[in-house]
C-alpha cells in the first residue's frame, strides 16, 4: 500500500510538470551543451523579468532536464565562489537548483528537482547573503536554522531529508528564486514593513493599573 502511495505521488508530480516550451528547449540547448549557460542579471530588464517570475515544476525524465541540470552545474562552477544556483538564473523558470553541501564531507555540489520545504524551524539565524544575479549586493538576512526538504532526482526517485546550518540557508535562498523572490526585494520589503515598538514591561504595567 505504501509503495502504491509513493507511485501515485510520483505520477501526480509528472502530470503537474508541464512540458518544456520550444523557447526553453532552445535556451537549454544553445551552443555547446557541455558548457555553462550565461547567468541572468537584474541589470538587464528582460533577464530581471525572468528572475521575478514564478517557476513551474520540471519533468525529471525529460532528456532536456538532464541537459539543463548539467549546464547549471557548469554555470555555478564558472563563478567566483558561488555556493548555489537556481534554474531561473540561467533563463529557465523551472524548479531545479544546485547547492553546495557544507553539511557533508567534501562539501559536494548536488542538484535537486522540484524541491519543496515542507517544514522550517522557528529558530532563525542572521547571516550575510549575496546573489550571483545581483551585482555588488550583500546584506544580512534571517533564515530558519533547520528545514525539512522533499525533492526528486533525474530518475524521478523521491527523497526527504533534514538540513541545518549554512546549507539550510543556501537551500532557502535558492528555493526563493523559484518563487521570483530576490534578496534585494526581500530587504526592501523588510525596510518598508512597519513594526510597533513594544515595551518589555508593558504587559505587567497594564495589569498593575487594572488592579
Amino acid at each position: 500500500m505504501k509503495k502504491l502511495s509513493i507511485l501515485l505521488i510520483f505520477f501526480i508530480g509528472l502530470i503537474n510538470a508541464q512540458k518544456l516550451t520550444s523557447n526553453e528547449i532552445s535556451v537549454i540547448n544553445q551552443g555547446d551543451t557541455n558548457t555553462a549557460l550565461p547567468i541572468y542579471q537584474t541589470t538587464d530588464t528582460n533577464q530581471h523579468k525572468t528572475l521575478l517570475s514564478i517557476s513551474s515544476e520540471a519533468d525529471p525524465l525529460d532528456p532536456n532536464t538532464a541537459v539543463l541540470v548539467k549546464r547549471m552545474k557548469e554555470s555555478l562552477l564558472s563563478t567566483d565562489g558561488g555556493v548555489g544556483i537556481a534554474a531561473p538564473q540561467v533563463g529557465i523558470n523551472r524548479k531545479i537548483i544546485w547547492v553546495q553541501r557544507f553539511d557533508k564531507e567534501g562539501t559536494p555540489l548536488e542538484y535537486f528537482i522540484n524541491p519543496v520545504i515542507v517544514w522550517r524551524s522557528d529558530l532563525q539565524n542572521l547571516g550575510p547573503e549575496g546573489d550571483l544575479s545581483i551585482p555588488e549586493f550583500r546584506d544580512q538576512f534571517y533564515r530558519s536554522k533547520v528545514i525539512q526538504l522533499e525533492y526528486v532526482d533525474l530518475k524521478g526517485q523521491k527523497y526527504s531529508e533534514i538540513v541545518e546550518g549554512f546549507t539550510a540557508v543556501i537551500f532557502q535562498h535558492e528555493i526563493d528564486h523559484l518563487f521570483g523572490i530576490l534578496i534585494s526585494d526581500k530587504k526592501e520589503k523588510e525596510k518598508n514593513d512597519s513594526y510597533k515598538k513594544v515595551d518589555a514591561y508593558q504587559k505587567s504595567d497594564v495589569n498593575k493599573d487594572r488592579r
